[in-house]
């Protein structure tokens, strides 16, 4: 549902997004909205009939609210005005939009967009306080420069945190209650000042981990090699360089943790015994002493029962499913996800990933697919072994 302000012309964006994210949009518009947007352009966005009026003799369709009202899995409403809460809030049916809201029994997400005073003034809050006792989910408007030139409340949030709450409400909420520990990332090794060893990882995989979990109800702990990335909507973060940082890191928050996936790609070796000072480039050669670093996993694995469930990653270039096969016995895992990284499309730097899942009960492949649809097809596998633990 599209309101009458000026963010209405941000809500073609979100729709463009909502389309490539394979969603089917009907667009209902108000009458002041169409002042600021024309109907056209949402119509070529979604691919479908923009609704603007209660009663419509061309359409054929008498009871068009009932309609739109039954076929919606979810109903947003951007920007959603001041004038439209209290209408909403009140019960009014006077236009299209507003009697949808009335006969939906699909959840409703409200972005309110105003002028700051206006966001403030007690009626306002109200109204906001008597939607949300209805059920109705409000995003909270961002603060910064608005229309009017003034500073302060009442902006349309940018597209990602509100995608974050559509998907979790349209996920089903079955880590509901458990606490999920990720890791993501590469580590960083130094060797002087300047210079440090690391890896190809980006963390996108481990990040795709962490915001599945969410939109799927559990308590996300994150822990981050350095990436990047912004900050996942609704996980908790902890930022760390090296692998010493991660090891310490995980193995204090792994406590509680109901499930503990270590996407990171942490180093296996350090310098023993970094340089103080920039090492130059003068010396014909240069040797480095390497000592091992800590094997997180296999100190989960050795933790007596209960324990977390503990999912590794490997990516390897050769003999992948062996090397699974290996590591997930002698880390003692319950399950580990492998990738070849010399494939097409998979592994560091990209998109896309193709993994095989490796457990108990024998190797499950999943698709070439994108990292999201990977994250939640490992979710699938995890809660499924969750259940078991249970029962």
């Amino acid at each position: 549902g599209v309101c009458g302000g000026i963010a209405a012309y941000k809500v073609a964006g979100w729709l463009r997004e909502l389309v490539r994210d394979g969603a089917e949009v009907t667009v209902v518009m108000t009458a002041a909205a169409q002042r600021f947007v024309g109907p056209l352009t949402f119509a070529a966005l979604s691919g479908r009939r923009v609704e603007c009026a209660m009663f419509d003799a061309d359409s054929g369709r008498a009871m068009e609210h009932i309609r739109l009202a039954r076929e919606a899995e979810l109903v947003l409403v951007a920007p959603a005005t001041a004038n439209s809460l209290a209408r909403f809030a009140h019960g009014l049916a006077d236009d299209l939009l507003a009697a949808i809201l009335l006969a939906t029994r699909a959840p409703v997400v409200l972005c309110p967009s105003m002028n700051s005073d206006m966001f403030v003034h007690p009626a306002t809050q109200d109204n906001l306080a008597r939607l949300a006792a209805f059920g109705y989910h409000l995003v909270t408007p961002a603060s910064g420069e608005l229309a009017c030139g003034e500073e302060g409340p009442g902006r349309l949030p940018e597209w990602d945190p509100v995608r974050e709450q559509l998907l979790s409400l349209l996920s089903p909420q079955d880590l509901q209650g458990r606490t999920v520990l990720v890791s993501a990332g590469p580590t960083r090794e130094a060797l002087d000042p300047a210079r440090f060893l690391s890896n190809r990882s980006s963390g996108r995989m481990g990040y795709a981990l962490a915001r599945a979990a969410r939109r799927r109800g559990a308590s996300v702990r994150l822990v981050s090699g350095p990436t990047a990335l912004p900050d996942p909507p609704g996980v908790s973060v902890t930022r760390v360089a090296s692998a010493a940082e991660m090891a310490a890191a995980i193995l204090q928050q792994a406590e509680g943790a109901d499930v503990v996936a270590m996407a990171a790609a942490v180093a296996d070796f350090r310098p023993g015994q970094p340089e103080t000072h920039k090492v130059k480039k003068g010396a014909a050669a240069l040797t480095l002493a390497l000592e091992r670093t800590v094997d997180i996993l296999g100190e989960l694995g050795r933790r007596p029962s209960p324990r977390p469930l503990l999912l590794g990653f490997a990516a390897e270039s050769r003999d992948h499913l062996a090397e699974g096969r290996r590591k997930l016995k002698a880390k003692k895992l319950d399950c580990i996800a492998v990738n070849d990284i010399g494939g097409s499309g998979t592994g560091f730097e990209v998109d896309s990933n193709q993994v095989t899942l490796i457990d108990a009960d024998g190797e499950h492949p999943l698709p070439h697919t994108s990292k999201d649809e990977t994250a939640a097809r490992i979710w699938d596998h995890l809660i499924l072994r969750l259940v078991r633990r249970i029962v």
